[in-house]
């Protein structure tokens, strides 16, 4: 395993600026989506529409478990986001959060928020999975 070391500001501009614009793309993403879900929650209310019966596609009761979900998802996404970014304005992004090492660029090209090294976040997925 090679030695990380910290970042320097160019460093941290650049995954400012990526986090920057995945938050904004998740804003889309979030208005879209509760546009969607309620429009559903509007169909389900109204009474107009057949929830149960209808053979040719998903009830309204699926549709909206399934667009809540989504929407659930890209609201915790968004709320890793902005703890990224509060982490840069406070000069802790790019160290683990639970050993307090460097991340890695790598780690952090692929996954701009992650708050865990590599090897802390198998450790605890290891854990989930026992």
């Amino acid at each position: 395993m090679r030695t990380q070391t910290k970042l320097n500001v160019a460093d941290l501009r650049h995954f400012e600026k990526l986090l920057r614009h995945q938050r904004h793309d998740l804003d889309i993403a979030l208005g879209r989506i509760g546009t969607t879900l309620d429009d559903v929650i509007e169909a389900r209310n109204s009474g107009t529409a057949d929830d149960e019966h209808d053979p040719e596609g998903p009830t309204l009761t699926m549709e909206w478990s399934r667009i809540s979900g989504v929407h659930s998802d890209l609201e915790a996404t968004s709320t890793t986001i902005d703890q990224a970014l509060a982490r840069i304005a406070n000069g802790s992004y790019g160290l683990c959060t639970r050993r307090g090492e460097p991340i890695g660029r790598e780690r952090l090209e692929a996954r701009p928020a992650a708050a865990l090294c590599i090897d802390c976040a198998r450790e605890l997925e290891a854990q989930r999975r026992a």
